[in-house]
């Protein structure tokens, strides 16, 4: 079985070896990687990782009409690796795909639903914690607090990644799931979430967020890193998004998803299991040289941002922040029914702080 992970990247070579060797050990075969403006080393990374047989990099230089990873998508849905694939999944390097059934593999979540061609599983947003500085440590053993397993707010900590079997229903990859489907094979997919539970036609059909208000990890879920330490994500918003060109991340994206109210250790507890790959990546001296230029590279370009006033200020910002707190019931409701279009009534006034 043909297992293929497909990434874009840009100066997040500090996070590569951990994020590669764990997915290899969940059962990935194929590691698609494109990269783009890279100053820290990740291309050069990658140009090794690729002479030692563990993916295969196709630099993506712009400019790009609507941004570098659907520009990499696009050329990943006719790759070789692409059509000779069993299942797909598009996953950033702050994604971690975790599965819960038996071994905790990619072959377990598909034994537990084998009827599945489409496993729509939920993000688990992890705030940074209260982490100022980047560690150079792996990610799910540093960060481990998390938003709540049920909440109704933001929805975008509800947003799904899709592993779906590659049988030709969809023409093409896309960041939550896939794209470009052939409309006489719509009536034979068969897609579940994260808990095992069948979804409705609204998420085969274009929907990218799970429901609120229920728990969707029981099979799995996709661990979400997006902020990191508050220098790393101050790093994050220099480098600017991925599916947008040239525009930066800013203090709402870090509110919305520094959620901390929860320990979860699922991802921690069973990450020893890559140990051994990560040893076998570290102990080559080119990459291990690379990996080192891309730590000190962290330190040196946060120091370039430190000197505008304008990135203080902005890192200031997300000292004075902190965790956020999740909406209560009464805020919940109000959001939904905002989302829905729905009428508004105030909310109840002289509300007691969280």
């Amino acid at each position: 079985m043909r297992v293929l992970a497909i990434t874009t990247v840009k100066n997040e070579g500090s996070f590569l070896i951990d994020w590669l060797a764990w997915h290899r050990w969940l059962g990935f075969t194929d590691f698609l990687v494109f990269s783009n403006d890279c100053t820290d080393g990740t291309d050069r990374m990658l140009g090794r990782m690729q002479a030692m047989g563990w993916l295969r990099h196709l630099p993506n230089s712009g400019p790009w009409k609507e941004g570098p990873q659907w520009a990499a998508l696009k050329r990943a849905a006719t790759d070789p690796l692409t059509v000779g694939a069993d299942w797909v999944m598009v996953l950033d390097v702050d994604e971690y795909l975790t599965i819960h059934m038996g071994g905790g593999r990619i072959a377990d979540l598909i034994a537990a639903r084998p009827e599945a061609n489409g496993f729509a599983l939920s993000w688990r947003v992890f705030g940074n914690g209260g982490a100022v500085a980047f560690e150079d440590r792996p990610v799910p053993l540093r960060f481990t607090r998390a938003a709540p397993r049920v909440m109704g707010w933001p929805w975008r900590a509800a947003m799904i990644k899709t592993l779906y079997r590659n049988d030709g229903t969809w023409g093409k990859p896309g960041v939550h799931r896939p794209r470009s489907p052939d409309p006489e094979r719509l009536d034979a997919v068969r897609w579940v979430d994260g808990s095992g539970r069948e979804l409705p036609a609204s998420f085969v059909r274009g929907r990218v967020f799970s429901d609120y208000g229920q728990d969707n990890y029981a099979l799995a879920q996709v661990c979400h890193y997006p902020l990191g330490s508050m220098q790393d994500f101050a790093l994050k918003s220099d480098r600017g998004r991925a599916n947008r060109e040239a525009e930066m991340f800013d203090l709402s994206y870090f509110v919305e998803r520094n959620l901390c109210q929860e320990s979860d250790l699922s991802l921690a507890g069973r990450f020893p299991a890559c140990t051994h790959l990560r040893a076998e990546l570290r102990a080559d001296p080119t990459l291990a040289a690379l990996h080192q230029q891309a730590v000190g590279w962290r330190s040196t370009r946060f120091a370039e941002l430190m000197a505008d006033d304008r990135w203080r200020s902005f890192f200031g910002q997300m000292l004075m922040a902190g965790p956020s707190r999740p909406l209560d019931g009464a805020e919940t409701g109000f959001m939904a029914r905002a989302f829905r279009g729905e009428p508004l009534e105030p909310l109840p006034p002289d509300r007691p702080p969280a």
